[in-house]
């Protein structure tokens, strides 16, 4: 069951679950599918045919991350928000929590970033390295947490100014502190189920809230997406 967190005629915004993908091959689950779906159904009862229900996706959310996704209603809404997200000019706000004691409480990180050839990872590397892009992010810690190791961990409250490739994972990573659940970039700490299906496991890493500029009333709307169960050992603020 979607849960839809804003609809209005020319966008919808939904809670993206961890562990399903937002977008995938065709006769596979993911999130667009069940958006779609969804707006198929209304249209059908509406009595208007399904193959004229348009649905763009400006962004995405990696696997394991929960959050808010925007979609786009209308090629007009698609073209607007686009071009908001490529110009830099929608705020994305993230929560994480990340094994060990983040230091200092808050800053801003950068690193030079690429995506591994052939591989469904990222990596950091030099800034003239070939296909290098800058990554930028500026954190705050919320709160730190004691982990069921018994070590310390933080849960951070991070600003995107960039959106690359793993971006919040691998810069985390990069200073010792990977996301709890983030296997691959070499977390030891478990979050939330653990599906038999490693693909199915969630990360601490969920995108709380997105602020764009509306594209037909060009009012600021932030949409703001609650946490999942996985989150409430970690007793967070509500907003």
């Amino acid at each position: 069951m979607l849960e839809i967190l804003y609809e209005d005629p020319s966008c919808l915004a939904v809670l993206k679950p961890a562990g399903l993908s937002t977008q995938a091959p065709a006769g596979i689950d993911s999130l667009e599918v069940r958006v779609r779906d969804l707006l198929c159904s209304g249209a059908i009862e509406a009595g208007t045919p399904a193959d004229e229900v348009y649905l763009g996706l400006p962004h995405r959310l990696d696997r394991p991350v929960s959050g808010v996704i925007l979609f786009a209603k209308t090629r007009r809404a698609a073209r607007i928000i686009s071009r908001q997200f490529g110009r830099r000019q929608v705020r994305k706000i993230y929560w994480a929590c990340a094994e060990g004691t983040v230091e200092p409480a808050e800053g801003t990180w950068t690193d030079f970033i690429r995506k591994v050839t052939d591989q469904p990872r990222a990596e950091v590397v030099a800034a003239g390295d070939q296909n290098a892009q800058e990554a930028v992010l500026h954190y705050r810690t919320i709160k730190g947490c004691t982990l069921d190791s018994g070590l310390p961990g933080a849960c951070l409250d991070i600003e995107l100014e960039t959106g690359r490739m793993h971006q919040v994972r691998i810069q985390a990573a990069r200073r010792g502190h990977p996301l709890l659940g983030d296997a691959q970039y070499g977390a030891t700490t478990p979050f939330g189920p653990q599906s038999t299906n490693p693909r199915e496991r969630a990360i601490a890493l969920h995108a709380r809230s997105l602020t764009f500029r509306h594209s037909e009333t060009k009012e600021s709307l932030t949409v703001t997406a609650p946490l999942p169960a996985a989150w409430d050992e970690l007793r967070l603020p509500a907003s």
